[in-house]
Formats: structure tokens, sequence, C-alpha cells
């Protein structure tokens, strides 16, 4: 596998140094991972694009009705954010109280996770990430994907959707208005995570399009070539069949980036357009996807933007 990695130091206060996503990766079909223990023996992993800082803990207020797994409130450089305890989630019980926060930023929302300790950044690729979903039960069902280093040791990668909606619930798809049209419309859609995919395929219920989905980019682009190759041989308009082509950002085995690059350089899929719909919300991610030729970035997951943005692709 090729990577490269980095380590995080303690600086002079105790506090780990600031995890900076540095390099724009879009297009390379790479993600950087930090990696981190719970305490169990075992090595997780979460993107470093949602990582904004990892620092000590401090002082967490424990708050009433909180849910299963969440540790309370934490006050930080002006952000008062809920904690979690990802052993809990995990269904771990550490030998000692974690008070290493990785502080992470997912749709627009700022939250703390409550690791035993930070190891290092690898950077990886896509195609040597392998999806888990059918694959492991129990805490399976909280990691999204499993990656391999050169030492043979495993890394699981977080389901960070998952999670939260274990924790505070799913997102409601709120009365999502029908499109109105004398045809049949059609979205084609990309996600890894069974969440995203539900929502996903629930606001569209409502709008009454039809949809086909698939679970990583590659499996993505196989269908895709698939579809375009029938409608060539057959002179079908492929525009007829899908009218918009949605997209995680993060996927096993290929991402959202790679995804877009490959449909906007094939002429068959001119006049598609390509919605990037992803929970790295920020302004950098905007722009590795306009780089990339996606027509339209959404953040997670918001059911009333989300159909605002199809909207008028599909009229």
């Amino acid at each position: 596998m090729t990577y490269t990695e980095d380590t995080l130091s303690n600086n002079q206060d105790g506090l780990l140094d600031q995890v900076d996503a540095r390099t724009s990766l879009a297009g390379t079909n790479k993600m950087e991972i930090l990696l981190f223990s719970l305490g169990s023996g075992e090595k997780f992993g979460i993107n470093v694009f949602k990582v904004k800082e990892v620092c000590q803990a401090g002082k967490i207020t424990r708050t009433p009705n909180m849910p299963n797994g969440v540790e309370g409130i934490v006050s930080l450089r002006g952000h008062v954010m809920p904690v979690l305890s990802l052993a809990n989630f995990m269904g771990l019980q550490p030998s000692e109280k974690h008070q290493t926060m990785m502080v992470a930023e997912y749709s627009n929302h700022i939250l703390g996770f409550l690791v035993q300790g930070v190891d290092r950044i690898i950077r990886v690729d896509w195609d040597k990430v392998r999806a888990t979903e059918g694959m492991l039960s129990d805490k399976g069902a909280l990691i999204t994907a499993i990656t391999e280093l050169p030492d043979g040791s495993l890394i699981s990668i977080l389901d960070v959707e998952q999670i939260l909606a274990n924790a505070f619930g799913d997102a409601v798809v709120g009365n999502v208005e029908r499109v109105q049209s004398e045809h049949d419309l059609c979205i084609f859609f990309a996600d890894d995570s069974m969440v995203a995919r539900r929502k996903i395929a629930e606001v569209l219920d409502k709008m009454g399009v039809k949809h086909i989905q698939a679970t990583n980019g590659d499996e993505a682009w196989e269908r895709l070539k698939a579809m375009a190759d029938t409608a060539q041989s057959t002179g079908a308009n492929l525009h007829d069949q899908i009218q918009v082509i949605l997209t995680d950002a993060e996927m096993p085995e290929m991402d959202g980036y790679v995804l877009t690059q490959y449909i906007k350089s094939d002429r068959r899929f001119d006049g598609i357009p390509v919605v990037m719909h992803s929970s790295l919300s920020s302004d950098a991610n905007r722009a590795m996807g306009r780089r990339v030729g996606v027509d339209h970035y959404v953040p997670k997951f918001d059911s009333m933007v989300l159909s605002s943005v199809l909207r008028p692709l599909l009229t």
C-alpha cells in the first residue's frame, strides 16, 4: 500500500498539536486518516478533514437527559459542544477515563470525541480502503471501512454519521414538496453510509423522484458506465434515464472527487449535473469539489436544502 505518515507531538502546555488538513487531495483518490486508540488494543481512524483540533478534554459538564454515550458539554474557544465517548459507543470498557478529545466539524456542527490517545496521520489510497457493510456485526455497524497498514495491522474507520444518529437520532425529513413533471425523473446517488442512503432515499421518495443507489464511487462508476454503454448501443438519450448524479465525497475504493472527474471526462454524461453531498462542509472542501467539476455542493444533512438544490435540476 502507498502511504505516508506524520506523527503528532505534545506542545509545551501538554496539549496535542492542532490537526491541520494541509494538502488538497482532490482527484488523487487518497485520504488522510488520523489514527487513535480507545484502550482496547485495536486501531481506529477518522478522516483528518473532519478533525479541527486534538486537545485535553478539560471540564465536562453533565446535563440532564443526555443520550447514552454523551458525556456532557464542554466550552472550548467560544464553542459549547457535546462530548461523546467513542469507547461507550463501540461497546468497550476502558481501564481508565479518557481525557484526550478530538474536536470534529461535522455538517456545520462542532463536537468532541473522547479517545485514549491519538497516534499519527497516515495517507492511504482509497482503493485500499474496503467497505465493511455486511462483513461485521456488533460494533461493525459503527465502522464504515477498513484499511491495512504495511505491518499487517488493520485500521477501522468510523462511520461518524451512524454514531451521531445513534446518539441524537436521525435527521428529520420535513414536508418536502413533490416535483411536478410530465416525465419520470431519476437521480443516481452514491454514499457509503447506510444512514445517509436511507435519508437521501426518503427525501427523493417524498419528491416523487425515482433513484438508483451505489455504496461507493467504484460501484457507482461501473454502474454508470454500464448505463451509458447501453444507452449508446440502443441510441437512447442517457439524460432521459438519469437527470442528476449525487455523490458523497469520502467513500471506500473510489472517492467522490475521482468519481466526478471520471463523469466529467466522459462526454456521454454531458448535461447531467453532479451534486456533491458531504459532511465535509468547509470552504476548502467546497473548493476541492469545484476543482474537479462538481456543479453544486450540499452539506449533510438538511432535507430542505438538499431538495431545494435538486429541484431546479429536475425541471
